[in-house]
């Protein structure tokens, strides 16, 4: 559906409110109850209209923190909120190898190091992870199905309806607190799966200065990429 030439992908579901979210990669959505009509949605959007573009002027705005990162030496790649530079070597080929805060590279691995930047991404999230997921599962008093590391397009994370939560594997570039906020915001999601005022009374019970950690994202989420 087009509101004043905007593209807004419609998902219907068994809710009251209308909602606008502008997905991290600029699309807009908008979530509607599934009772209303074609019409009632293009009027209730047209409404929204000032709220529509003010939401994509700001995402336009963050996203100049974007970068697009070569895989050359001396590149940064972010790994836990720091920055670190990557060096090819004669190193073990195959595999992306951390140390002495450097990333090193086979050079014969060159054409395929975005894939082995998301395997290393993929192999210290799922070590990190069950760590911080036993610790807040316990304060939260919910017990997940299963855990999982993936390509998740534009969601830090998602809890589905069966307790399946999934993690997004550049949520390893994330500084740890931030880490820990995805975390507790997937798993309070067991408990409210909405984003009602109970479900961030249930966030804030756990880290009370989560605003900062959703601040922290809003700043630097366009960053995180590859």
């Amino acid at each position: 559906m087009q509101v004043s030439g905007v593209d807004i992908k419609i998902f219907k579901s068994k809710r009251k409110t209308v909602s606008i979210y502008i997905e991290r990669d600029g699309s807009v959505s908008a979530r509607v109850p599934e009772t209303i009509t074609e019409q009632e949605i293009q009027e209730l959007l047209k409404a929204k209209e000032y709220q529509i573009f003010k939401h994509l002027a700001e995402w336009e705005q963050l996203n100049e923190n974007a970068v697009e990162r070569e895989y050359v030496s001396g590149q940064s790649f972010l790994y836990l909120g720091k920055n670190y530079r990557l060096k090819f070597d004669e190193v073990e080929a195959g595999k992306v190898n951390f140390r002495k805060n450097t990333f090193f590279l086979n050079l014969t691995d060159k054409d395929k190091a975005k894939e082995l930047f998301i395997k290393f991404y993929k192999e210290k999230l799922n070590q990190k992870l069950p760590e911080i997921i036993k610790r807040y599962q316990e304060q939260l008093g919910v017990q997940p199905n299963q855990i999982k590391v993936m390509e998740l397009q534009n969601r830090w994370a998602s809890c589905t309806p069966s307790g399946n939560v999934n993690f997004h594997w550049k949520c390893a570039m994330a500084p740890i607190d931030v880490l820990h906020y995805i975390v507790v915001h997937e798993l309070a999601h067991l408990i409210h799966n909405n984003h009602s005022k109970l479900f961030w009374n249930e966030v804030d019970k756990i880290l009370p200065n989560y605003d900062a950690q959703i601040h922290w994202l809003k700043i630097n989420g366009a960053g995180m990429d590859l």
